[in-house]
């Protein structure tokens, strides 16, 4: 079970993007997800024909390592670390560690 899924709310913790939120669109190997409309870069695309690609400026979401992001905690408004415990059932959640409340229900 990873930390960090798809669809989590999170806030980024370091570089240019420091401080703003977003939703998890993706989530790659080597510990990186993609963050809808943040850490964009722009990239020169060449045109193809053959598969109908225009040409032209693109920008597009560059992945962030898992490290740089915290979920976002409702209450407390913040970015929160998150840590895992077992239910009476054995079901594995999640639950912020500033406040104990389970992230998963």
């Amino acid at each position: 079970m990873n930390k960090i899924k798809k669809g989590d709310d999170v806030v980024i913790r370091t570089g240019k993007d420091k401080g703003k939120s977003g939703r998890v669109a993706q989530v790659l190997k080597d510990n990186k997800i993609l963050v809808e409309g943040l850490n964009q870069a722009k990239k020169n695309q060449k045109p193809n024909p053959n598969t109908g690609v225009t040409g032209g400026i693109v920008v597009k979401d560059m992945p962030i390592n898992v490290s740089n992001v915290g979920l976002y905690n409702p209450t407390t408004k913040k970015a929160d670390r998150v840590g895992f415990r077992f239910l009476e059932n054995g079901k594995k959640v999640r639950y912020f560690k500033s406040t104990n409340e389970t992230v998963d229900v």
